[in-house]
């Protein structure tokens, strides 16, 4: 199982300087990969563009970048571009977002969100590994093509939670990222979901890139309370309540991964043999000394790349 740190919801990073340092500092200790979750800051396609000046080695995702705002011709320049600049380090995964995000915060239509991304994933991938695509669907009508010197074709890969999403997903994509979700619902709804359609298509077997939260500590209630707090409402969302409701979680913290060094190494290591392929650890502060709290993790983390 691939291991790379996931700067998401709490990061504490808000400056570019910040953001392509923290890509430096994950190669330099040895770390797989290093993801971004596209949030109200800055653009993290460009993030990863001006990282991938300071870096030589390590693969570089987005988890993810919400389709609606960005046309798949957009995303596909944008993403080639990132591509290029990387020297073919990008991982691209892209996602619906939520309801209460296109339509209440950026005045977009929800309308049809499985027709959306099967349709929006034909153009994309049309125009990534193809150059050009000549599209006529219900939502997308597209006829163009792009060329983007130094560009190979990214792997693209999609937040699918849902049983009609992880169809599409295996059908489309190059695998899934998932968040809120524990060991039981990855093993017995998430892999077989898409493993399923990606066999039923012809495709390779999906990556399954798993995101947690992680945080080593010796006081495990002290932990569970911070997990509670830095995640708290992800639960109100209804994709990620359906996926903690088929853990069996009351919340956010119920899936975090917590504790001494031994307790998260074994925890992360059932993941890998529920079916993840890479692992996007979210590290949160739970001690008094939050930095301290943070490299204990860090440290635990860099040390368990290659052995899981």
């Amino acid at each position: 199982m691939h291991i790379g740190p996931f700067i998401g919801s709490g990061s504490i990073i808000r400056d570019l300087d910040g953001y392509v340092g923290y890509a430096a500092q994950a190669e330099r200790d040895g770390f797989d990969s290093i993801w971004y979750a596209q949030l109200m800051g800055a653009d993290v396609l460009t993030v990863i563009a001006l990282a991938g000046q300071k870096t030589s080695r390590i693969e570089m995702g987005t988890a993810v970048v919400p389709s609606f705002p960005r046309h798949p011709l957009v995303m596909a320049q944008q993403a080639m571009t990132a591509q290029a600049a990387t020297d073919g380090r990008l991982a691209l995964g892209i996602g619906l977002s939520h309801k209460v995000t296109i339509e209440k915060m950026l005045g977009l239509s929800f309308d049809r969100p499985a027709r959306h991304m099967r349709e929006y994933l034909s153009v994309l991938r049309a125009l990534t590994h193809e150059g050009g695509a000549s599209f006529e669907g219900q939502t997308f009508r597209v006829n163009a093509s792009i060329a983007v010197a130094g560009a190979t074709p990214p792997p693209i890969l999609v937040a699918a939670l849902g049983p009609r999403m992880l169809q599409i997903a295996g059908e489309l994509a190059d695998g899934t990222i998932t968040w809120m979700v524990g060991v039981r619902t990855l093993e017995t709804h998430i892999v077989p979901g898409i493993a399923e359609s990606a066999r039923a298509a012809g495709r390779p077997e999906p990556r399954i890139c798993v995101g947690v939260p992680v945080a080593v500590t010796d006081d495990r209630d002290a932990a569970m309370q911070a997990a509670a707090r830095s995640f708290q409402g992800f639960d109100r969302l209804p994709s990620y309540r359906s996926m903690l409701d088929i853990e069996g979680a009351a919340g956010p913290a119920d899936v975090a991964v917590v504790g001494d060094e031994s307790r998260v190494e074994q925890e992360l290591r059932r993941y890998a043999d529920a079916g993840a392929t890479d692992l996007l650890a979210t590290i949160f502060p739970v001690d008094a000394d939050p930095e301290k709290s943070i490299a204990r993790t860090w440290s635990l983390l860099r040390g368990l790349v290659g052995k899981i």
